[in-house]
């Protein structure tokens, strides 16, 4: 072992233990780089495409107008994710924000919006009226459904009689797992319930939340036919640079409502100052098919050697990956406790924080977070998180890269083993 690693509490055994099943991970972590080159053959092309030039950098004050950069980096991200369109803006505050300004934008009282992945997110259900609040959507008189999967699928016949027997305006599809024990949805199981719904409704509109999934298949939701899809620029496309933001890409008509409600009926996407952010942003999406590639690595690596262990995992090292989460399941609360603090003293920033479950807005129960991050929240550096509830899951996400994910994987391993 390395001088250096006593400084950080490894168990020995565990460093070995680490280094024996990462030799066995080759195959994986090649099949993980192709996808990683191609994914950087999309963005490189899109910033030639847009000629993106130093002068791009500098962004604007004030209304926003005349902001050529931010012009240029909508364009890039349209290509990059297969939209006619996108907005992407440092004015959302998370990916919570998005979702919530893209639904307000697209709905009218009296609309209907079906979840056919379950319940979302815990941090929509106020937005939704899933928990009551007056500013929720059901206070304007929107009204929500919702049909489970079925083994970890689209329950098709259920939706399918669903859409024949009630109007629907918006269907979500939430791909990541969230707090929940299910599989993440991948882009093929996405294109097969699309293509049936679309025979049924055609002009029913398909919103996917893509939170945590870009850039981990090659192909995005707006390529197999969802209409609008939305996600976070402090996690995968932000590419640990962006200090913030959010995007919203898809159809030309749907950006545009979704613009006017993020800013001015009438203005929408022409204002809006991008101030520091558009280098950022453009550095963040450059560097994010690399980012997530470690990610991937990083998710693939705790897998194994937890398995090993033991412990249930999902995904298994080595199943088809749809977004970064690794979730392991511990069945004791101390060793889920335990293993956030093992991220944490691993991490770049506040490693002497110790973390402590805690009420957060939006959720029900206490939530234990690691994230030692140079970007408050953000989930593309390497975290782990998860609610004080049975069966005491971590949700662990993210490394900025392979290395510095490896080492915290090692830390966290020898808290619980110690």
């Amino acid at each position: 072992m390395n001088k250096y690693l006593e400084s950080f509490n490894i168990n020995k055994d565990i460093y070995n233990l680490v280094l024996e099943e990462e030799e066995k991970l080759k195959n994986i972590f090649t099949a993980l780089d192709n996808n990683c080159f191609n994914n950087t053959l999309k963005v490189l092309n899109a910033f030639h495409e847009e000629n993106i030039q130093e002068s791009d950098f500098f962004g604007t004050t004030g209304y926003g107008y005349g902001d050529i950069g931010r012009e240029k980096i909508e364009r890039v991200f349209a290509r990059v994710l297969g939209g006619e369109d996108a907005l992407v803006r440092n004015q959302f505050i998370s990916g919570t924000h998005a979702l919530t300004v893209t639904l307000f934008g697209l709905l009218r009282p009296n609309d209907k919006i079906l979840s056919i992945t379950g319940t979302p997110y815990d941090t929509l259900h106020e937005v939704i009226g899933i928990k009551d609040n007056p500013s929720s959507l059901k206070s304007y008189g929107i009204t929500y459904d919702q049909i489970d999967l079925k083994d970890n699928d689209f329950n098709c016949p259920n939706i399918i009689n669903y859409l024949n027997n009630n109007s629907v305006k918006l269907i979500e599809i939430q791909r990541s797992r969230g707090y929940s024990q299910r599989d993440s949805i991948s882009i093929d199981k996405i294109e097969k319930i699309i293509k049936e719904i679309k025979k049924v409704n055609k002009n029913v509109l398909i919103m996917v939340d893509n939170c945590y999934c870009e850039f981990v298949e090659e192909k995005s939701p707006l390529e197999v036919g969802a209409d609008i899809i939305v996600g976070s620029l402090i996690k995968n496309l932000g590419g640990g640079i962006a200090s913030n933001g959010g995007y919203v890409a898809g159809k030309k008509d749907l950006i545009k409502l979704v613009s006017e409600r993020l800013t001015v009926p009438g203005e929408g996407k022409e204002v809006g100052p991008s101030l520091h952010a558009n280098k950022e942003i453009l550095m963040g999406i450059y560097h994010a098919p690399s980012v997530v590639n470690s990610s991937l690595k990083v998710a693939v690596l705790t897998s194994k050697v937890l398995d090993k262990l033991g412990y249930n995992v999902n995904p298994k090292y080595d199943d088809k990956r749809v977004d970064i989460v690794q979730t392991i399941i511990f069945n004791d609360k101390e060793k889920l406790i335990k293993y956030c603090e093992g991220i944490q003293a691993c991490s770049a920033i506040d490693s002497n924080v110790l973390p402590i479950p805690t009420d957060m807005p939006g959720y029900e129960d206490k939530i234990i977070m690691a994230s030692g991050s140079f970007t408050q929240g953000s989930s593309i550096e390497i975290s782990c998180d998860g609610p004080l509830k049975k069966p005491y899951m971590a949700f662990q996400q993210g490394s900025l890269t392979y290395e510095y994910g490896k080492l915290a994987v090692m830390s966290a391993i020898s808290k619980i083993v110690d």
